[in-house]
């Protein structure tokens, strides 16, 4: 189980390495925020981002370390030592990757942080592809954030991947939380069942005729 004190672990810093991107000279983001390193904001705290500052990789390195220890202390502090202690540091950094995605505020506000305090872990992964519009469009970039955070809270530490079954019951659960997609699948299943045994009477038919 997680303990708060060691933060967070190598595959979360990697994802949120990954989806953040390294901008080593300063830019402003979609929101106009002026923004450098792996996302880092003066809204983060020290350093102040201007225009026309430049860092370096190990300088980005360590803003990032420092961005995602105050974010790890702000999702520790609202989960309580109570509900941390049920959450090995895969769940634990999954739920640090998504604040540090979309703000502790929101993390509060979510049906993720209710279904973690109220033990259904199961279904974190579902909830957490909620989470994937902005400016009221889904964006495929946090579509995929989101699959990933799913995939680090299914896979147990020390392993590099979930287990197939928990990727199936994901999988299915995704499917049934967009109907539209569901309901394809089941006439896109249906049509091939119908097309397989029409198939099948036919083969029989001919068989029957030319032996």
């Amino acid at each position: 189980m997680h303990d708060a004190g060691m933060g967070v672990n190598a595959a979360t810093l990697a994802l949120i390495r990954r989806f953040e991107g390294l901008r080593l000279k300063a830019y402003r983001d979609a929101a106009g925020f002026w923004t450098i390193g792996y996302g880092h904001t003066s809204m983060a705290g020290p350093p102040k981002v201007t225009p026309g500052m430049r860092i370096s990789r190990k300088q980005a390195e360590r803003i990032l370390r420092a961005d995602v220890e105050r974010v790890a202390g702000q999702v520790a502090k609202v989960l309580g030592p109570d509900v941390l202690s049920r959450l090995n540091e895969n769940q634990f950094g999954a739920l640090v990757s998504f604040a540090f995605n979309v703000g502790i505020g929101n993390l509060r506000r979510s049906s993720v942080l209710r279904a973690v305090r109220a033990g259904r872990l199961e279904e974190v992964p579902r909830l957490l592809l909620r989470w994937t519009k902005a400016g009221g469009r889904r964006l495929p970039g946090l579509v995929r954030r989101r699959r990933a955070e799913g995939r680090l809270w299914l896979t147990p530490p020390g392993k590099r991947r979930p287990p197939p079954g928990a990727i199936a019951r994901h999988t299915a659960q995704e499917i049934a939380e967009r109907p539209g997609l569901a309901a394809a699948w089941a006439a896109f299943l249906l049509a091939l069942s119908t097309l397989l045994a029409a198939l099948g009477k036919e083969i029989t038919t001919w068989f029957a005729t030319n032996f």
